[in-house]
């Protein structure tokens, strides 16, 4: 009997491993693709590899605005989640396949937000919860939520990553 119960907690774990989704395949069941990844409009570089961690440059929402003034919470958790996406090419670029990522480390992100606009953290939820739902527990990460009174070209946010990758 307790040779029994061994062998189906064995196969139990086995079952699990092999039916783990990899990032990429969970990023085709949520109907994701990656955008192509552009050269940087400036003398800097999108990222760059120390050891084991890959540092991103802040990558910008296409949405234009400020949180609190042109834009709602919900429009600025959109433009996370699609910022999101543009990281995850980036990502994806830097590592040669998603599967190389460890886990997140470390993400700044930052709204163009007027003065008495105080929902920074539900805004940069929209690119947290899309880590978490591509990546599991690897997507869980340390975190600001910061406001700014300005952005760059007025975009919406702003987005750092640092991630921990497989040697």
């Amino acid at each position: 009997m307790k040779n029994l119960l061994l062998l189906l907690i064995l196969a139990f774990f086995i079952i699990t491993d092999a039916s783990a989704q990899t990032p990429e395949e969970r990023l085709v069941e949520l109907g994701i693709s990656l955008p192509e990844v552009s050269q940087p409009a400036a003398n800097f570089v999108k990222w760059r590899r120390v050891d084991n961690l890959i540092f991103l440059a802040g990558i910008g929402s296409k949405m234009k605005g400020r949180l609190g003034k042109d834009l709602s919470v919900e429009e600025g958790y959109d433009a996370a989640r699609l910022t999101g996406i543009t990281i995850l090419a980036t990502l994806k670029a830097a590592c040669g396949t998603l599967d190389n990522i460890k886990q997140f480390v470390k993400v700044r992100g930052m709204v163009n937000s007027t003065p008495d606009f105080y929902e920074q953290p539900a805004v940069i939820n929209g690119f947290s919860d899309l880590m978490v739902e591509v990546f599991g527990e690897k997507g869980k990460h340390a975190r600001a939520a910061v406001g700014h009174a300005s952005l760059p070209s007025n975009i919406a946010i702003e987005i750092e990553v640092i991630v921990e990758v497989k040697r």
